[in-house]
C-alpha cells in the first residue's frame, strides 16, 4: 500500500467519525448509556471530571486495538483507521471540551464565525436537560442556520 492510500484511509476515517459521533450521541449517549451522559447536561458544578468523560475511554478502545492489530504482523490499513479515530478524538477534545465548554481557558474570545456557530449549536443541544427532544448531535458539522447568523455579523 502506498503512503497516499494510508493518508486517504486516515482522512476518510476522520470524516466518517462525525457520522459515528452523531449516531452514538443520539442513540447511545441519549439512549441506554444516558446514565453516563446525564451529568453533562446538568448545570455546571465545579468538578474536574464528570461521568460523561468515560466516553473518552470507551471511544479510545477501538483506536488502541486498531493500532495494535495495525502493526501485526506488519504495518497495515488498520493502523491508519486507528489514526483517523485518534485524530478525531483529539479534535473532539479541543472543540468540545476546550472551545465549547471552556474546561480549559484557551480560546475564550474567538471571533471566527464557524467556531461561534459551533458554540451556538452545542448550546442549543444543551438547552434540553433530559435525554429526549435533543438537537445538534454532531460536533464538526453545524446546521447552516447557526453559521449564517454569525456570517451576517462579520
Amino acid at each position: 500500500m502506498t503512503a497516499l492510500l494510508f493518508i486517504l484511509i486516515t482522512l476518510v476515517t476522520f470524516c466518517l467519525m462525525e457520522v459515528v459521533t452523531w449516531l452514538t450521541h443520539k442513540y447511545v449517549m441519549h439512549g441506554f448509556l444516558w446514565i453516563l451522559h446525564e451529568d453533562h447536561h446538568q448545570p455546571r458544578y465545579q468538578h474536574t471530571f464528570e461521568k460523561n468523560d468515560a466516553f473518552f475511554v470507551i471511544f479510545a478502545i477501538p483506536s488502541i486495538l486498531l493500532f495494535y492489530f495495525g502493526i501485526r504482523p506488519e504495518l497495515n490499513f488498520m493502523f491508519f483507521i486507528g489514526l483517523g479515530i485518534l485524530f478525531y478524538g483529539v479534535t473532539y477534545f479541543l472543540v468540545h471540551d476546550v472551545l465549547i465548554h471552556q474546561r480549559f481557558k484557551w480560546f475564550r474570545h474567538t471571533k471566527n464565525p464557524y467556531l461561534k456557530a459551533l458554540r451556538k449549536a452545542h448550546k442549543m443541544h444543551h438547552k434540553h436537560l433530559g435525554k429526549e427532544d435533543g438537537e445538534c448531535f454532531g460536533m464538526l458539522l453545524v446546521p447552516f442556520k447557526y453559521y449564517r447568523q454569525y456570517l451576517q455579523t462579520t
